[in-house]
C-alpha cells in the first residue's frame, strides 16, 4: 500500500467538475470517477472533507446581471452547493463509503447543520464530510469556504480540482497559446500576480495560516489519488519556506 504524503486533506470540487461535458446538471458518470478515487484515498487513511461548488445548477452573478437581488442570488447558489454535496454523498455511499453533508444554512431535513466538532468527529471516524451552501453567507464564494473548512479542520493541503485545467498559467491557456504554466508559487506572488487561482479573499487566508494549495486537472488519470500521494502534478502554492 503506497504511503500518502498528507493525512488530512480538503478536496474543493467546483460545480463545472459535476457537470462533466454537459453544459448543465449533474454527470452520474463523473460522479462516480470522483467517488471511486475518494474511496482509494479513505482507503490509505487520508481524512477527507470536500466543499462543493454550484456553478453547474445556479450562477449568481450571471442571476445578478440578469436584475436579480444579489443576496437572493448568492442565497439560490448555496442551495445548488447542497444539490451536488447530497449527489456526491449518495454516490460516495454506494462505493461503499460513510458520507455526511453539513450545510451552513439550516435545511436539517437533508443535511445536518455544519458543526465543527462534529465534522471532526466524522473524519475521526472515517467519514468523508461534505461541506455545502458555502460559508452560509452572501458576497463569499465557495472558495473562501474551502479555505476556511480547510484551517477549521486542520487540513495539510487544499486540494483545488479543476475542470480540464491542469495547474495555473500566466494567462487562460484556452486563450492564449502563449501562457506560462506555473509549477510552484508563493501566496505572495499568486496575489501580487493576481493569478486566478482562486478569490483574493481565499488565497489571502490561505497565506495568512501558511495552508498549501494544489490545483490540477480532475480529469487526469488518477489525480486526487496521485495528488495526495505527492506526485509533481499541477501547481504547488505554498508560504515558500
Amino acid at each position: 500500500m503506497a504511503v500518502p504524503r498528507y493525512k488530512r486533506v480538503l478536496l474543493k470540487l467546483s460545480g463545472e467538475a459535476f457537470a462533466g461535458t454537459k453544459r448543465y446538471g449533474i454527470d452520474g458518470a463523473v460522479l462516480k470517477k470522483i467517488a471511486v478515487q475518494i474511496k482509494q484515498i479513505a482507503s490509505m487513511g487520508v481524512a477527507t472533507g470536500i466543499v462543493v461548488g454550484g456553478g453547474n445548477i445556479w450562477r449568481g452573478a450571471t442571476a445578478e446581471l440578469d436584475g436579480m437581488d444579489r443576496v437572493t442570488a448568492d442565497y439560490a447558489g448555496m442551495l445548488a452547493t447542497v444539490i451536488n454535496a447530497l449527489a456526491l454523498q449518495d454516490t460516495l455511499e454506494r462505493e461503499g463509503l460513510s458520507a455526511r453533508t453539513q450545510s451552513a444554512i439550516t435545511i436539517q431535513a437533508v443535511a445536518e447543520p455544519h458543526r465543527l466538532g462534529r465534522a471532526m468527529r466524522h473524519l475521526e471516524k472515517g467519514r468523508v464530510v461534505i461541506f455545502a451552501a458555502g460559508t452560509g453567507n452572501p458576497y463569499v464564494t465557495t472558495d473562501t469556504a474551502a479555505a476556511l473548512r480547510a484551517i477549521e479542520i486542520g487540513a495539510e493541503v487544499l486540494l483545488m480540482a479543476k475542470y480540464n485545467v491542469d495547474g495555473i498559467y500566466s494567462a487562460d491557456p484556452r486563450k492564449d497559446p502563449a501562457a506560462k504554466k506555473f509549477d510552484r508559487l508563493t501566496h505572495f506572488e499568486a496575489i501580487n500576480m493576481r493569478l486566478r487561482v482562486m478569490d483574493a479573499t481565499a488565497l489571502s487566508l490561505c497565506m495568512d495560516n501558511s495552508l498549501p494549495i494544489i490545483v490540477f486537472d480532475l480529469q487526469a488519470p488518477r489525480s486526487i489519488e496521485r495528488v495526495v500521494l505527492g506526485e509533481p502534478i499541477g501547481t504547488i502554492v505554498s508560504s515558500g519556506e
